[in-house]
């Protein structure tokens, strides 16, 4: 059993030219990139293992990230289940001139254990959550998984 601050990761991104489109805005897949790689490494610190991304949720842009902004992404494990777990991100801007910081994005993603050698699915050790709003993740992610298993199964429309 490990506690969520022991899963927790923060990126510290920089917006470069190289990252942006035509209109000076941060590419939409880099900053997918930047997720996985932040989800990636809070459920690798999780298992103490290599865990591979399984599933992206719902990804909605809520403001524009502009060039020379600082990107903050932050990601935790939310709940292990049996094999997977789920780790959201949060995704905020800083604005250099003024120091402003605004919630950009979130996103929950579902990741495997693997067993390096024989790339099997292998089990997670559990999670406690402590704070209330850690308590509070803990039981959405399980309403998330519910309603992702019955996606999968046709059961959702």
């Amino acid at each position: 059993m490990k506690t969520v601050k022991e899963s927790q990761v923060e990126m510290i991104e920089l917006v470069l030219p190289n990252d942006t489109n035509m209109l000076g805005n941060l590419l939409g897949g880099r900053l997918m990139h930047w997720i996985d790689i932040a989800a990636a490494l809070a459920a690798s610190r999780h298992s103490n293992n290599i865990a591979v991304t399984a599933q992206v949720d719902n990804l909605q842009f809520h403001l524009p990230i502009r060039l020379g902004d600082i990107v903050r992404l932050k990601a935790s494990v939310n709940r292990t289940f049996n094999t997977s777990m789920e780790v959201g991100v949060r995704v905020e801007v800083e604005k250099i001139k003024t120091g402003n910081i605004l919630h950009s994005n979130s996103a929950y993603l579902t990741f495997v254990n693997v067993d390096s050698e024989n790339k099997k699915p292998i089990k997670v050790p559990g999670i406690k959550p402590e704070s209330p709003e850690e308590i509070r993740r803990y039981e959405q992610a399980l309403k998330r998984r519910d309603h992702r298993l019955k996606e999968k199964s046709g059961l959702v429309e």
